[in-house]
This record gives structure tokens, C-alpha cells and sequence, in this order.
């Protein structure tokens, strides 16, 4: 993706500004986003509305097959692979995988203050909110004499996966973290990529935040090779049967190559904020949170819903000098604007689009209406609901006490983000005395004989000597 140019010779610049998402006016950035208009007519249903959303390219099929020899790579040569790969993707030559004691301790040592004192506050509310998460075992007296017990118990052990490219994620290994802890999880490692400049290290803020949540076994270990460490083991870490965490789309390739072998959260795609809003919405604050999600990638997506189209304008003149005063503008920021998965789609009321962004399925949903609280409500498909003006999305990537590993792609329509369940197995204990079972044996038995499968029924017979009890 081309970047910003600035300056007065727009005419010989327009195709890679067109390329950027960006156009120039003066010595100004004016960042360009689609508008879709769905004003006027009745809005269509299900798959036929989605397609007419803004979504990203983000084919996980297609980097299936380049992951495929990476994968079998660290199958057949263990830790040597992933020290060669190392060397190959991060342009560091790596002793061991496996990162020190001593160099998390000085990770936590060498830790801004501050930095420290939200990195705990962030634990402290998410500790909160994840603990009233943990199931309890639950009996149901079916019969007398015959009960069904679920039992909840934690994967034996868990691999994290927190992302080290563009930016660093120390947030993520509280959110990866915290839920499996509060789970009851009794092993578990994290990988994290190498940094040239640390020396071969994760990030030291990752290493950090791993420190204050107690988490010694960390690798440094990035991308697909990362899980296929954790799925098959190596010389220095031990499978483990659930991979959990964030990636590019070579880590979700991955992840799917993996399926049956190991559960995963989710094949986590781009970043995405929506943000339904009507005219009561302050257009500051709807530019400055489109911009924040888009300063993560350049093919996260950034979208506005509204029935306001003064809002739509507004929000469109804000970006322009909110872009210009951050970080990150030509990599990133006006690349995610200015992609196919961003826009701005006015529809003619609130139910309108509620409809929107229940089809669209955000991993994000703000609402900025009047009355958002019942709004909110009403939303069916989003992986986290933030409420009001006050309720911004950079509040739950690091403290609400809220869950920032969310669905992606449209897969809030029938995925949660990660919580305590995601860890857990539910198991059923099924316990019946003789006089339960010959209650409903008769039951058992026909049901059996109806799916052509007597042997089922058989089993039962064996225990009466053959004869079925009458029963109910």
C-alpha cells in the first residue's frame, strides 16, 4: 500500500493517492472513505444485505498451503526449525527458543512504572470480571434413582499466541491470560516473535506482563511456526491441545491446518469498529474511534452506521486534522480509511441500522445514540457492545475488564470472544440405578430398533435377562 503524499502537484500523484485512500488538498491529508447508501428503499435480507457491507480481503484458504511446509517443517525438525525460521522471518540467529528466567525478571525490573501500574490495573479488572465467569458443577435429578451431572474441567494445557509486528501487545497476554488462569488451567506457554533489537527476545513489555502474571514458560516464536509448536511439540515445549490468541492471517492459516488436533479461540482476521449513530453522536469522538481501530492494520475496518447524514459529514471533516496530528498515517491509518472494508453506510433510522449491524457483525459495536443503553440491547451479533459516548473501544482493549480477543470477519454471528468457557470442557456424568434404567429401558429399546442399530438395544436387554421391563 502506497503512502501519503503531501504537496501541491495532485495531478501527477492521483493514482497512488487513489492506491492509498488518501487525497491531497494543499499541504493537508484528507483521508477518503467510502460512503454506501442504503437510504430509500427496503433493506434485503441475510446473506444479500451482508454482501452489500464493507468487509477485507483476508483468504485464510489461500495462505493454507504456504503454512502447510512450515508446519510439517517443525514436525520433522523440532526447535531447529524454528531457530532457521527465525533467522528467516525476524533476521535473528536464535541459541535457544526457549527465553530465560532471568531476562523476564529484568523484563519486569527495567518496566516503565507507569507502564507497570496499568498493566496491573488491567489485570486487576479483568480478574474481576473473568472470576464470575467460572461454572460450577450442577446435578439434575432426571428420575429418582437416575441423574446427569456436567462437570467443567480445564484443558490440560493451553500455547498463547500474542503478535509482535507492528505493534506491541503486552495487553494481549493479559487477555489470553487472565481467563485461562481464572479456568483453572494448570500448564501453560506463551510465543511471542523474536525482536532483532532485543536481541532475539520478545518484546520486553511482553516479557513484562508475563512476569506479573506469573507465566515463566515463554518462547520466542513467532507466526505459524508458533503453532505448530504448540501442536506437535519440540525438544523444549510440550504440545499442548488448545492454541489460543491473535495473529496475522498466517497464524489463522495455521490454526486451520491444525483443526482436530488442537481447539483454537478463532481464525482471528483484521481488526474491524463499527459505530452506529445518529445525530446526537459528538462527531469528535466518532472520527477519533473510527481512527483508532485503523491505526492497527491497513486492512482493519472502520465503520460508520447512520441516519444523520450531517453526521456522515462531520465525521468526514474531523478525520482530516485527527489523522494528520497522529502516528502511523501512511502505513496504516489512511490504507484501513480508504480500503474496501471501510465506510461510512447511511440508512434511513435506528431500526434500520440495527439491521446493519447485526448482518455486518462487528468484532467491535459502539452505539452513539439517543437512548444507547436500550439500543444496545436490541444488538444480536457483535463480539462486544460498547454503550454511549463514554464507552469508547480503546477502553476495552485495556480495561473495561472486558475481553479484546473477539470474533472477526462476521463471525459474531455465532462466536463469543475468549472468556473462562473457552477453557473449558463441559462433561456429562451420567449415573443410574437398575430401577431408573428399567423405567425407561422400553424407550431405549425402540428408539434403537427405529435407527436400525439393535445392538444398542441389545445392551440393554442384557441387563434384564433379555426381557424388556414394561416401564412407563
Amino acid at each position: 500500500m502506497t503512502g501519503i503524499f503531501r504537496g501541491t502537484e495532485g495531478g501527477l500523484y492521483q493514482p497512488l493517492i487513489q492506491a492509498s485512500g488518501a487525497s491531497v488538498l494543499s499541504e493537508r491529508i484528507v483521508p477518503v472513505i467510502t460512503r454506501i447508501d442504503l437510504r430509500g428503499d427496503a433493506l434485503p435480507e441475510g446473506s444479500a444485505l451482508r454482501d452489500l457491507l464493507p468487509r477485507a480481503d483476508f483468504d485464510v484458504s489461500a495462505a493454507l498451503e504456504k503454512v502447510r511446509p512450515i508446519c510439517e517443517a517443525v514436525h520433522h525438525r523440532g526447535d531447529a526449525a524454528l531457530i532457521d525460521y527465525a533467522e528467516k522471518f525476524d533476521g535473528v540467529r536464535l541459541e535457544s527458543v526457549r527465553v530465560p528466567a532471568e531476562a523476564l525478571a529484568d523484563a519486569l525490573d527495567r518496566l516503565d512504572p507507569a507502564v507497570r501500574a496499568a498493566l496491573e490495573e488491567s489485570i486487576r479488572r479483568a480478574r474481576l470480571v473473568h472470576r464470575e465467569q467460572r461454572r460450577t458443577t450442577h446435578t439434575t435429578q432426571v428420575v429418582p434413582g437416575g441423574s446427569v451431572t456436567e462437570k467443567w474441567v480445564p484443558v490440560d494445557r493451553v500455547g498463547l499466541y500474542v503478535p509482535g509486528g507492528r505493534s506491541v501487545y503486552p495487553s494481549s497476554v493479559i487477555m489470553n491470560a487472565v481467563p485461562a488462569q481464572e479456568a483453572g488451567v494448570p500448564s501453560m506457554a506463551l510465543a511471542s516473535p523474536p525482536q532483532k533489537e532485543f536481541g532475539g527476545l520478545p518484546h520486553p513489555t511482553i516479557l513484562a506482563a508475563c512476569a506479573l502474571l506469573g507465566i515463566d514458560e515463554v518462547y520466542a516464536v513467532g507466526g505459524a511456526q508458533a503453532v505448530a509448536m504448540f501442536a506437535y511439540g519440540t525438544e523444549s515445549c510440550a504440545s499442548a491441545p488448545m492454541v489460543t490468541g491473535p495473529g496475522n492471517i498466517w497464524v489463522a492459516a495455521a490454526k486451520r491446518y491444525f483443526t482436530g488436533r488442537i481447539g483454537i479461540d478463532a481464525e482471528a482476521g483484521p481488526t474491524e469498529i463499527a459505530v452506529l449513530a445518529d445525530d446526537t453522536a459528538d462527531p469528535v469522538h466518532v472520527a477519533a474511534d473510527l481512527i483508532s481501530q485503523a491505526e492497527h492494520d491497513p486492512l482493519a475496518a472502520a465503520v460508520l452506521v447512520t441516519d444523520s447524514a450531517a453526521l456522515a459529514d462531520a465525521v468526514e471533516k474531523e478525520l482530516e486534522p485527527q489523522v494528520a496530528a497522529t502516528k502511523h498515517i501512511e502505513d496504516r491509518i489512511v490504507p484501513a480509511l480508504g480500503g474496501r472494508q471501510s465506510a461510512i453506510v447511511l440508512v434511513d433510522g435506528v431500526d434500520e441500522g440495527l439491521r446493519v449491524v447485526d448482518a455486518y457483525g462487528a468484532e467491535h459495536l459502539e452505539i452513539q445514540t439517543a437512548d444507547a443503553a436500550a439500543v444496545a440491547d436490541r444488538v444480536r451479533n457483535a463480539g462486544a457492545i460498547f454503550v454511549g459516548p463514554w464507552a469508547p473501544v480503546s477502553l476495552g482493549d485495556y480495561a473495561a475488564g472486558s475481553n479484546h480477543v473477539l470474533p472477526t470477519g462476521g463471525c459474531a454471528c455465532h462466536s463469543s470472544g475468549l472468556s473462562v468457557q473457552s477453557f473449558l470442557r463441559g462433561i456429562h456424568i451420567v449415573d443410574y440405578t437398575k430401577d431408573a434404567l428399567a423405567e425407561v429401558a422400553r424407550h431405549v429399546v425402540t428408539l434403537a430398533e427405529a435407527e436400525d442399530l439393535p445392538a444398542h438395544g441389545a445392551a440393554i436387554k442384557a441387563r434384564f435377562g433379555w426381557k424388556v421391563p414394561e416401564g412407563k
